[in-house]
């Protein structure tokens, strides 16, 4: 939202969360976006249970961004899937397995066979970017009675054309975490509770750190190249700024 590049913010305290002992103020800061996203997309959206998803997999495309790198950690720490992670260059294939990927298959290339040849169908398919590319794969591969949780912006995504959506009973959903907070919902709170619960899981080893890169002191110069970082597509994990206060 507007002034989100200030150095100084004020802040509802129930969307803010205790900094990892373990680490710094920059390092730090590159976990509560992507946190707050991976988990409602992964508890809310998809509605998993901790604990559960024995024998079951969940597929997270374009894995290797901020929020897909949480993601991985958190489904393998806090329930039973195994993940299986899109990523298309050898460096962002290293990247996924690195936090916990247990397969890795590639979007340019058709995603149904790939995913076959593991032996798997996924119950459950998170989406964080391509959508519209992906989609008709997505419906052809998924379980029936499963569930499609998206965070990009789709220009034109008409659900209606893939009759197959209908006769699998699927459930689509999206994510957006500043919901909570834009609309003032009764559970905000939610959103701090789930930001200490990472940050413990940090400081215990449970969790590794995303962050990337440290692109230096926050100023026009440093958010411009962040930004076109964000943009290219080829980011990997979290870029982080620094603030002199």
């Amino acid at each position: 939202k507007p002034g989100t590049n200030a150095e100084l913010q004020c802040v509802d305290e129930r969307i803010a969360g205790k900094k990892p002992d373990s680490m710094d103020f920059a390092e730090a800061a590159g976990f509560p976006l992507t946190s707050i996203t991976a988990w409602e997309l992964l508890f809310d959206s998809l509605a998993v249970k901790e604990g559960e998803g024995e024998g079951d997999s969940i597929l997270v495309l374009g894995a290797a961004g901020g929020v897909g790198s949480i993601l991985i950690q958190l489904i393998k720490k806090l329930t039973k899937f195994s993940v299986i992670a899109t990523a298309s260059r050898p460096e962002t294939i290293e990247w996924v397995k690195k936090m916990g990927s247990d397969h890795v298959v590639n979007h340019r290339n058709p995603l149904p066979a790939q995913v076959k040849d593991l032996g798997l169908q996924p119950k459950y398919v998170i989406c964080l970017n391509g959508t519209e590319g992906h989609i008709e794969g997505i419906i052809e591969l998924i379980q029936a009675r499963g569930r499609i949780a998206i965070i990009d912006d789709p220009t034109s995504l008409d659900l209606t054309k893939y009759a197959t959506f209908k006769l699998k009973a699927l459930t689509f959903s999206w994510e957006f975490m500043f919901a909570r907070s834009m609309f003032q919902t009764s559970d905000m709170i939610a959103q701090q509770k789930l930001l200490n619960r990472v940050s413990e899981m940090i400081d215990s080893g449970d969790i590794i750190s995303i962050v990337t890169g440290n692109l230096g002191k926050l100023s026009l110069d440093t958010l411009k190249k962040a930004h076109e970082s964000q943009a290219s597509g080829r980011a990997v994990g979290k870029s982080v700024l620094d603030v002199e206060l």
